[in-house]
């Protein structure tokens, strides 16, 4: 069944469950097109989930599981056990002020969560399980002998409602690292200290670019639990944001004219024997060794097959598009931040820990155990291929003139989520990395969007055409 569980360590987990008194446990899993979903049971049926799961009907998901295979069974991962902080918990309806009932902490209401991995009934992981899809991908680099480490950068808007529009709160107009003591300021401390409750450690916070847009710069870590702690951070933001009578959205592009929501991800190969980053080369141009080199070459061969699961609503290209910091082109460089791939200098005193590349094309709609999985082994087979790097372009290509630009050497990115599943479907290291249930579901679920999107006449078209023709 599933995997050999510490004893120790669920024992301990049990007697924090007495001594904070939990009454429920959350039991969460992701879907294919990653949003989260969860079974919420008594605490006293806890302890039997552990050693023999918990059924659930897996065909009633969306692009989950076929009907044949719906008998599906959840076991939680032990490590991922954590109480909701209060503010995050649903508080009962009552007639206390707001600032009560977050002060306050009702027994009823403590609630806990555990991330768990997806299992037939035959006691194999179901391979339709995103999870399980990344674990697949870590296993695979720790038998070339690597450890995947990310670090992401996840950016929102944090929103009020005013005659049913959506607008940046009315005094939250800083702009990038501006100082500010506004409501926003408070709430995204709050939201930090949440996910650090939870296990989940935030090493910066800061205001983005567009008024009312913030960005969580999560610390280095592996790369199963950095997508836990995604999948976490985006109802734990809501939650709080809600508190405040306000909304935050991870939608790449909510706003016309200004700078979208990225997920830049930092990603470093460590060496299972040794613990030091493989990407680090101190003769090597820009400070890369060739397995850096290497790993950049195979992302950017897979680049335009990943944007699918990387970039995978339909708004997501509204993002992707000139002047506003977003790559469009597949290529890579330094101190160019239209690039897709990006090699930040390192600090000179913790060189071998901050060398990093970073993709920028990634946006927070996506799944983000997919999204790892894909990223790695993209890289992984630019290593196992050693595929050759093209050269750097570190001058902005937005600063050419039209007629220069379009004799670049560089590649488009997809412009539409259309053509992105079609590089999808022609790029078999992709599909074989999602294997064929979550392909499947994914591209029937994303097929859909694009169709339905398709067939909208927009208020633009209405606008533009109408006085016209």
């Amino acid at each position: 069944m599933s995997e050999p569980q510490d004893q120790a360590s669920i024992d301990s987990i049990l007697a924090r469950i007495e001594a904070e008194h939990v009454r429920f446990v959350n039991m969460e899993f992701t879907d294919v097109v990653g949003m989260a979903k969860c079974v919420t049971i008594p605490v006293e049926q806890f302890p039997d989930c552990l050693t023999y799961g918990k059924w659930f009907d897996g065909s009633s998901i969306e692009a989950f599981a076929r009907i044949v295979e719906s008998d599906m069974y959840l076991y939680p991962d032990p490590r991922t056990f954590a109480i909701l902080p209060n503010r995050v918990r649903p508080h009962p309806v009552t007639q206390r002020l707001p600032s009560e009932i977050v002060g306050g902490v009702d027994d009823e209401d403590v609630v806990a969560r555990v991330i768990c991995d997806v299992y037939t009934p035959e006691g194999e992981r179901f391979d339709g399980d995103p999870r399980a899809t990344l674990l697949r991908s870590l296993d695979m680099a720790r038998s070339l002998g690597y450890q995947f480490q990310v670090a992401p950068e996840l950016e929102f808007f944090l929103l009020l409602f005013e005659d049913r529009l959506p607008t940046p709160l009315p005094h939250d107009r800083g702009g990038y690292f501006d100082l500010s003591t506004d409501l926003a300021a408070s709430v995204r401390r709050q939201m930090v200290q949440a996910l650090q409750q939870m296990g989940i450690v935030i090493e910066a916070s800061h205001h983005e670019v567009a008024a009312g847009q913030h960005e969580l710069d999560f610390e280095a870590n592996d790369a199963l639990y950095i997508a836990d702690g995604l999948m976490t951070a985006k109802y734990v933001l809501k939650a709080i944001a809600a508190q405040h009578g306000l909304y935050a959205t991870f939608l790449p592009k909510p706003f016309y004219g200004v700078s979208g929501n990225g997920l830049h991800t930092h990603q470093q190969l460590l060496s299972v024997a040794t613990r030091q980053n493989v990407f680090v080369d101190e003769q090597g141009e820009y400070g890369l060794s060739k397995l850096g080199c290497y790993f950049i070459a195979g992302q950017l061969a897979h680049a335009r097959a990943m944007c699918a699961i990387l970039a995978p609503l339909v708004n997501s290209y509204k993002r992707l598009v000139a002047g506003y910091e977003a790559p469009v082109y597949v290529n890579w460089g330094r101190v160019n931040r239209e690039a897709l791939i990006r090699v930040p200098r390192p600090s000179a005193n913790r060189r071998q820990s901050s060398a990093r590349i970073e993709l920028r094309c990634c946006d927070p709609s996506c799944n983000p155990y997919l999204a790892l999985a894909v990223m790695l082994r993209a890289g992984l087979d630019g290593i196992q291929r050693k595929l050759p790097l093209p050269p750097a372009m570190d001058e902005s290509l937005f600063l050419r003139d039209e007629s220069e630009r379009l004799h670049t050497r560089s590649q488009l990115l997809p412009a539409t989520l259309g053509e992105a599943l079609e590089d999808l479907r022609e790029d078999t290291l992709i599909r074989e990395t999602l294997g064929d249930s979550i392909y499947e579901g994914f591209i029937e679920a994303k097929t859909i969007e694009w169709t339905e999107y398709r067939k909208q006449v927009h208020t633009w078209e209405i606008e533009r055409y109408l006085p016209i023709f």
